[in-house]
């Protein structure tokens, strides 16, 4: 790797998939004042809504993220007509 071309807080962090809880460790910038321990070394911690270990096109498993009720507020409203 080239000396000098990364940023200064270039560093390994933790990030963590909220959806189902999976880890992996990589090297970010993003800042953050959260840590976790994980496999016996304290990292810091960038939490995600989603990714590759829980979205449906890499699972192959079709799976309805419903928040805050918003699909079963849609399928009231709109369910299933007909034209």
């Amino acid at each position: 790797m080239k000396e000098g071309i990364h940023p200064e807080s270039y560093r390994p962090v933790v990030f963590k998939d909220m959806s189902n809880g999976d880890c992996f460790l990589s090297r970010s910038t993003c800042a953050t004042k959260e840590t976790i321990d994980f496999e016996g070394e304290t990292y810091p911690l960038i939490k995600l809504e989603i990714s590759s270990s829980s979205h449906p096109f890499y699972t192959g498993k079709s799976k309805l993220v419903d928040t805050a009720g918003r699909v079963d507020k849609f399928l009231s409203r709109y369910g299933n007509r007909k034209k």
